[in-house]
């Protein structure tokens, strides 16, 4: 009975915010939704899965920099190529870039970048 009630106090709840959300009319939507209670969990996980490459992104070049700034520290140069840092301990492997990108790095700026295949 308990989860009847609850059922029922949902299915409410939610048409009565897609009533009001309609009727406002003047207020301001985002472009990027739907609208739809039942699209929402489509437009989450895709905001989800790019928020998490654009992290996986920051993260590898965050760590191959701050190697390759300790490796100019310890040797007075930058490194060669990224598989130095391997060769010389700084790093235990090159990481692996994210699907459809691969990391450039510059041997003169000392930068590694993700970009685009």
């Amino acid at each position: 009975m308990k989860i009847y009630h609850f059922l029922l106090l949902s299915v409410v709840l939610l048409l009565g915010c897609d009533q009001k959300s309609q009727s406002s009319g003047g207020g301001t939507t985002n472009a990027s939704s739907g609208g739809s209670v039942l699209t929402a969990p489509v437009y989450y996980l895709r905001a989800a899965g790019k928020a998490q490459q654009s992290a996986v992104k920051t993260v590898d070049t965050a760590s191959l920099n701050q190697a390759i700034q300790l490796f100019n520290v310890e040797k007075g140069r930058n490194p060669k190529d990224l598989d130095e840092l391997v060769r010389e301990k700084f790093i235990p492997q090159i990481p692996a870039a994210p699907y459809g990108t691969k990391l450039v790095y510059d041997a003169g700026a000392g930068k590694v970048s993700v970009v685009k295949e």
